[in-house]
C-alpha cells in the first residue's frame, strides 16, 4: 500500500487538470485500475469535477455517487458536491432533495451543506423550502455562520422578503462585504433604493460590487443623475461599470449621453466588451446614429471582435433600424463569422421595418434550409413583415404552420401580428372577429392596434366598439384617447372629437409628445411637435412651406383634431417634429447628403405627403423611421407605396 499511497498525489493532480467529459472518462479508467476508486479524497474529487466543474455531466456524478461502497458514501464532503451541483443546474429544487437524502441517511450536516442547500432553494426561488432550511441550520447552531447567514440574506433576497434578509442581516454577530453587497441586493430587489444607499454609505470597506450594485439600483429605477454622481465617486471604474451607464442610458432613452460615456470609456482606455458594444450600438439603432454606426463597425474589424455573435447581432440590428438595409445584408451575409436564430430573425425583422415583405419571406425560407428551427420569436417577426407587406394570406399560412409544422404554440403576440394584418388592410370586422376568437382574452395593445387602423379610416362605429373594450382594460390610457379623438376628427364629427379632448383634459390624460431626432455630423438633435426650435429649424421650414404652396401643396389638416379656423390647423399640422427635423437637415447637412430622421410616432398622412414633395423639390433622399416602419422618400415617391 505504500507504493499506492505514493501515487495518490500524482491520482489528484491529474484529476485537478481535467478539462472535459472525455478527460474525466480516462482518468475515472485510471482510478479504477489503480483502485483508488474506493478511496473518500479520489472518489469525492471525481464527483466535485462531474457535479460541478464540468457542464452536463451531473448525471455521472450521481451515478458514480450509487457505485461508491458504503463508507465513502458517509463522506459530508461528497454529498456537499452534489448538493452543489444541483444549485447550479437548470432544477435547482434537486438541492433540497439531496439534502434530504444526506439527513436520510444520517450524514451529518455542516456549514456548507446549508449554504448549498439554500442557495438551490433560492435559485428556485421556494422561500417555503428556504425556511425550512433556515429552521434547520437553526438546530444545528449554524444559522449565524457567516457564509449560511449570508446565503440566507441572499435566498430571501432571491424570493422578494427584503425584510426578512435585513433582518436575518441584522443579526450577523459577524460580516464582510459579500453579506454586505447581499443586503443592499436584498433593498434593491424590493425597489427600495434609498434603503440601498444607506446600507451602501454604513459599509466599513466597499469593493467593486458594492459600487456597480449601487449603480445599477439607480439606474433600473430611471434615476440617471444619481447614478452618474455615484459613477463619478467610484474609486476605479472597472468594464462593468462603464457598461452600465453605456446601457443605462441607451435603456432609458437617452441616446447621446450614451455616446458620451463611450467615447469617455474609449479614452480612459478601457477596452469595450460585449455588453458595453451590443449597449451603444443598441443606442444608435434607436436614435438613428448611423455615423456612430458606421465607426463602430471600423473598430470592431480592428479589434477582431467580430466573432461574438450578440455584438454581430446588435451591428446588424443597428445598419437595419438606421436605414442602412444594403449594409445590414453585408454585415449578414459577409461579416458575421456564425449566425443564429436570433440573427436570421434580425434581419427578416429588418427587411420587414423597410416594407420589403416578399424579400423578408425568401430570407426566412432560407433560414429554414439552413437547417436552423424558428422559434416563436422569429415567427413574430415573420408575421410582422406579411402584415407590413400587405401579405394577408401568406400571413395566415404561416400563422397555421408554426405549430403544425414547428410546434411552436400562437401566443397572443402572434395573434396580435395577425389582427394588425386584417386591420392595416383594411379589413376591420375580420381584425375584430379574429381578436374575438384569441384562446387567451385580447390585450389592450391588440384592440388598440385595431382602434389605431378605425382612426386612419375614419370608422367610428368600429371604433367605439373596440374603445368599449379598452376602456374595461386600461380606462385612462392617452393614447387611446387621442386614437378615438383622431377617428373623430377624420369622420369631421368635431363636436365628438371635442368632447374627448375634454374628457382628456379633466382627467389630467396627456399625451406623449412627439419627438424626431436627426444626426447631423457628431451630435444627435431632437425636436419636439410645437415646442418652439432653433432659429435655423424655423427658417427652413418656412422657406420649404413657402416653396411648396407654391407648386400647390395644401396642408392635410383633417385630422389636426380640433375644430378651429383652418389657418390654425395649419399651423398646428406644419409643426409636426418630422418636418422640423427634416428643414433643419436640409439647413445643416452636406449638399446631396441623406437626410435620416426618427420619429418615436407613426407618421401623420400630411407629413407623408409633405416628404414626397421635398424629396421631388429639393431633389434629397429621406429615409424616416415612424414608431412602425421606414419610409424611404425619393422623387416624389415612398418605399412603403402609400400602405402604411
Amino acid at each position: 500500500m505504500s507504493g499506492a499511497g505514493g501515487q495518490l498525489p500524482s491520482v489528484l493532480c491529474l484529476l485537478g487538470a481535467c478539462r472535459s467529459p472525455s478527460h474525466l472518462a480516462q482518468l475515472q479508467a485510471h482510478v479504477l485500475k489503480t483502485r483508488f476508486d474506493a478511496d473518500a479524497v479520489v472518489a469525492g474529487k471525481l464527483i466535485l469535477i462531474a457535479a460541478v466543474t464540468l457542464d452536463g455531466t451531473l448525471p455521472h456524478a450521481l451515478r458514480l455517487f450509487s457505485s461508491l461502497p458504503a463508507p465513502a458514501r458517509d463522506d459530508p464532503f461528497i454529498h456537499n458536491a452534489l448538493i452543489r451541483g444541483h444549485a447550479e443546474s437548470d432544477h435547482p429544487a434537486c438541492a433540497v432533495a439531496a439534502y434530504s437524502s444526506m439527513r436520510r441517511a444520517g450524514v451529518p450536516p455542516d456549514s456548507f451543506t446549508f449554504a448549498f442547500s439554500l442557495k438551490g432553494a433560492a435559485n428556485a426561488r421556494s422561500s417555503a423550502a428556504g425556511r425550512q432550511l433556515h429552521a434547520q441550520s437553526a438546530l444545528h447552531g449554524l444559522d449565524s455562520h457567516l457564509y449560511v447567514a449570508t446565503t440566507l440574506v441572499s435566498l430571501y433576497a432571491e424570493c422578494g422578503h427584503g425584510d426578512a434578509a435585513l433582518r436575518v442581516f441584522d443579526g450577523m454577530p459577524q460580516r464582510n462585504v459579500v453579506a454586505w453587497n447581499a443586503a443592499i441586493t436584498a433593498c434593491l430587489r424590493c425597489g427600495d433604493v434609498p434603503a440601498a444607499e444607506a446600507l451602501f454609505l454604513r459599509m466599513p470597506a466597499r469593493n467593486s460590487t458594492s459600487w456597480n450594485l449601487l449603480l445599477v439600483g439607480h439606474i433600473r429605477s430611471g434615476e440617471l443623475p444619481p447614478a452618474a454622481r455615484i459613477f463619478h465617486q467610484m474609486p476605479e471604474k472597472d468594464p462593468v461599470s462603464w457598461s452600465t451607464m453605456i446601457a443605462g442610458h441607451a435603456g432609458n432613452g437617452d441616446f447621446e449621453e450614451a455616446f458620451l460615456f463611450f467615447r469617455e470609456s474609449l479614452r480612459a482606455r478601457c477596452r469595450p466588451n460585449e455588453v458595453t458594444l451590443t449597449a451603444v450600438l443598441s443606442a444608435c439603432a434607436h436614435a438613428g446614429a448611423l455615423a456612430f454606426a458606421r465607426s463602430l463597425h471600423g473598430r470592431l474589424d480592428k479589434t477582431g471582435l467580430r466573432h461574438l455573435v450578440a455584438v454581430g447581432n446588435a451591428l446588424l440590428d443597428a445598419y437595419a433600424k438606421c436605414g442602412e438595409l444594403e449594409m445590414a445584408r453585408r454585415v449578414f451575409y459577409r461579416w458575421m463569422e456564425k449566425r443564429t436564430v436570433v440573427s436570421w430573425t434580425a434581419m427578416v425583422a429588418g427587411l420587414a421595418m423597410h416594407g420589403r415583405g416578399k424579400e423578408a419571406v425568401r430570407v426566412f425560407r432560407e433560414m429554414e434550409e439552413q437547417g436552423t428551427r424558428p422559434d416563436g420569436v422569429a415567427f413574430v417577426t415573420l408575421l410582422y413583415a406579411c402584415s407590413h407587406g400587405g401579405l394577408v394570406e401568406k400571413g395566415y399560412h404561416f400563422f397555421c404552420m408554426m405549430e403544425e409544422r414547428y410546434g411552436v404554440e400562437p401566443s397572443v403576440e402572434h395573434y396580435g401580428c395577425m389582427v394588425d394584418m386584417y386591420a392595416r388592410a383594411g379589413r376591420l370586422e375580420e381584425a375584430y372577429q379574429f381578436a374575438l376568437r384569441m384562446p387567451a382574452r385580447p390585450n389592450a395593445v391588440v384592440w388598440r392596434t385595431v382602434l389605431g387602423a378605425c382612426s386612419i379610416r375614419g370608422d367610428v362605429t368600429m371604433a367605439e366598439r373596440v374603445e368599449r373594450r379598452l376602456a374595461e382594460l386600461e380606462p385612462g390610457d392617452a393614447g387611446d384617447h387621442v386614437l378615438l379623438s383622431n377617428t373623430y376628427a377624420t369622420a369631421g364629427r368635431w363636436e365628438d372629437a371635442a368632447v374627448v379632448r375634454t374628457t382628456m383634459s379633466r382627467r389630467r390624460i396627456r399625451k406623449p409628445p412627439g419627438w424626431s431626432a436627426i444626426e447631423v455630423g457628431p451630435a444627435v438633435y431632437r425636436f419636439v411637435a410645437g415646442e418652439g426650435q432653433s432659429g435655423e429649424a424655423d427658417g427652413m421650414l418656412a422657406e420649404i412651406m413657402s416653396r411648396l404652396a407654391a407648386e400647390g401643396y395644401v396642408p392635410e389638416v383633417a385630422r389636426a383634431l380640433r375644430d378651429v379656423e383652418e389657418e390654425e390647423k395649419q399651423l398646428a399640422v406644419a409643426r409636426h417634429s418630422e418636418k422640423l427635423a427634416v428643414a433643419f437637415g436640409l439647413a445643416r447637412a452636406c449638399p446631396g447628403a441623406v437626410i435620416r430622421v426618427v420619429k418615436n410616432l407613426r407618421v401623420c398622412t400630411d407629413c407623408h405627403t409633405m416628404m414626397k414633395l421635398i424629396s421631388k423639390a429639393y431633389r434629397r433622399e429621406i429615409v424616416l423611421r415612424d414608431r412602425s416602419r421606414f419610409h424611404t422618400f425619393v422623387e416624389g415617391s415612398c418605399s412603403c407605396g402609400d400602405f402604411w
